[in-house]
């Protein structure tokens, strides 16, 4: 009988440690890749000298705030209308998205900015822009205790790359759509499941809860989404840019 316990144990421990690390890889959430890639026929005439990156439209009334009790608690005692949340989250949004690609763009060594007005005349440049499709908080208490995809969060966008020839008119290079969301990873119900086997479902609680709470700061939210968006996008700009013969192939990873 205390052989059959302790190899209960043993096997709870095992599974366990097989949630914790499961749960590390999805800490970041889920991959975000371009999808729905179109490209146009005819190639840019000569290289590009610098990428222009504007911030992508986005409208209030495209976020969907987090439905949570505790959050709707927090709007409510900041005094902040959700009308208000709602447009400084787009604003965040747009912000955020167009710095990271610039960020990502001039990590692999291309000479990328931001835009707001129009382009120069007189330069052969790249232009990146596009429209949100979804920016969306999700519910952050269903992802904390259910997990597994409920109440994730996630950003969309419609995407589009031109190339603008020195004194001409900008013409369409490719189009595609990027998505990130907050990820599957196990919720604290799923979590304790595990720890239950062996009887110890506070403590396997107490771990689902802190690999949720390690989650949320390393961007298990919309800020997250938006990072791993622009991350994505950039990698796309990039491959374009290699495709082209622009730059080296190895620096689009």
């Amino acid at each position: 009988m205390q052989t059959s316990f302790k190899s209960l144990v043993r096997n709870a421990k095992r599974l366990a440690g097989t949630a914790l690390v499961a749960g590390s890889m999805l800490l970041g959430g889920s991959a975000s890749a371009a999808t729905n890639v179109t490209q146009a026929s005819a190639a840019p005439p000569a290289r590009a000298d610098i990428i222009y990156v504007y911030a992508f439209v986005a409208t209030p009334d495209q976020v969907k705030m987090d439905s949570g009790m505790s959050q709707k608690l927090k709007m409510a005692m900041s005094g902040e209308s959700s009308a208000q949340k709602q447009d400084q989250t787009a604003v965040d949004t747009r912000v955020q998205v167009a710095d990271e690609i610039v960020r990502e763009l001039q990590s692999k060594g291309l000479h990328a900015v931001r835009m707001d007005g129009p382009a120069p005349a007189n330069q052969n440049a790249l232009i990146v822009e596009g429209n949100f499709q979804i920016i969306d908080e999700g519910n952050r208490r269903r992802r904390i205790l259910i997990g597994l995809g409920a109440g994730k969060s996630e950003v969309g966008a419609s995407v589009q790359i031109l190339y603008k020839p020195a004194n001409g008119t900008p013409m369409p290079l490719q189009s595609f759509s990027a998505d990130a969301n907050s990820g599957h990873m196990p919720g604290v119900a799923e979590t304790a499941g595990v720890g239950a086997a062996a009887g110890h479902v506070a403590t396997a609680a107490a771990t689902g809860g802190s690999l949720h709470g390690v989650s949320e700061v390393k961007g298990d939210s919309v800020a997250g989404d938006a990072k791993k968006l622009a991350d994505s996008i950039a990698k796309q700009v990039a491959a374009a840019s290699a495709a082209n013969g622009w730059m080296s192939a190895e620096h689009t990873e």
